[in-house]
């Protein structure tokens, strides 16, 4: 359903407040640049810092702006899932393809927690859901079995996976697994090149927020089983993906972003703090290496 360079967009903020101007400027050139789709109110859009009535414009912004040149995963997951359930409805009416919704947090579920929190947001919405397994973050793996599962049961409703858990094995466990393709986008930059190997479909990035062109461009040669170039862009995007997480994310994305372009600026929201020093170093170096300052 999914496929290609998918930036989990950074929310720019300006003394303080959602900068909108800022945010169609950015959301015009991901598309430009060739991303194929864009996520709001991802983790890298801070949408733990966003009161609901922030979550909801930067959605309504996201999804206006790109105009339907792209579809828009919006983020929807909450550890609460009558929240979640509530950002479904909302982003299903302004006009989102699909919802990103995480592993519950804090709450610790079991799988048999797991499977009836999105078997809740599949039955009480029409909103395609996107998986999403990030285990360091939320201390809660959706195991695979539980994936096959939701995905045997609905399978009209669940989409798609965006794996974060850093285990490319489950890149073949869920296609073992089901007896259908299965949309699986990986959480990871730097294990973009294997997870594609394995059968996965693109990435759900923090660095195409910076090289949106090389991350579009890198998948192309992946889905053309160029191998060479992919390596290459592999090779020249690999120190960038590791700088975006250098200090607290998103603080280098939007540091790197205020280096790439002069209207976008390194604000973040408490408890992020801008980008360190050795942080800014990383990122700077990682620029340089791939030829974007």
């Amino acid at each position: 359903m999914f496929s290609g360079s998918i930036p989990a967009l950074v929310t720019p903020f300006k003394d303080g407040k959602f900068d909108e101007q800022t945010y169609r400027r950015l959301i015009d050139w991901q598309i430009e640049q060739g991303s194929s789709g864009l996520v709001p109110c991802g983790t890298t859009g801070e949408a733990s810092t966003l009161s609901i009535e922030e979550h909801h414009r930067v959605v309504e912004v996201c999804i206006d702006q790109a105009a339907g040149r792209v579809p828009v995963i919006a983020g929807c997951g909450s550890n609460d899932t009558q929240n979640a359930l509530a950002h479904m409805r909302f982003c299903k009416e302004a006009g989102a393809a699909a919802g990103l919704c995480v592993a519950p947090y804090y709450n610790r579920p079991s799988q048999t927690g797991l499977i009836a929190h999105f078997s809740y947001l599949a039955e009480n919405s029409d909103l395609p859901i996107v998986l999403y397994n990030v285990p360091s973050r939320t201390v809660t793996d959706i195991e695979d079995e539980t994936v096959v599962e939701l995905v045997r049961k609905y399978p009209d409703r669940i989409v798609a996976i965006k794996d974060a858990s850093g285990d490319l094995s489950r890149v073949a466990d869920h296609r073992m697994g089901l007896d259908k393709d299965f949309c699986q986008l990986s959480g990871n930059d730097e294990l973009w090149l294997p997870h594609s190997a394995a059968g996965g479909s693109g990435c759900i990035s923090v660095s195409a927020n910076v090289a949106p062109a090389l991350c579009a461009e890198f998948y192309e040669a992946m889905a053309a089983n160029d191998l060479v170039r992919a390596r290459e862009l592999n090779d020249r995007l690999f120190p960038l993906h590791y700088a975006m997480f250098s200090d607290a994310s998103p603080a280098p994305a939007k540091y790197a972003l205020s280096r790439v372009h002069d209207w976008v600026n390194d604000e973040v929201r408490l408890p992020i703090c801008r980008a360190s020093d050795a942080a800014r170093k990383a990122v700077d170096e990682a620029l340089e290496h791939a030829g974007l300052v």
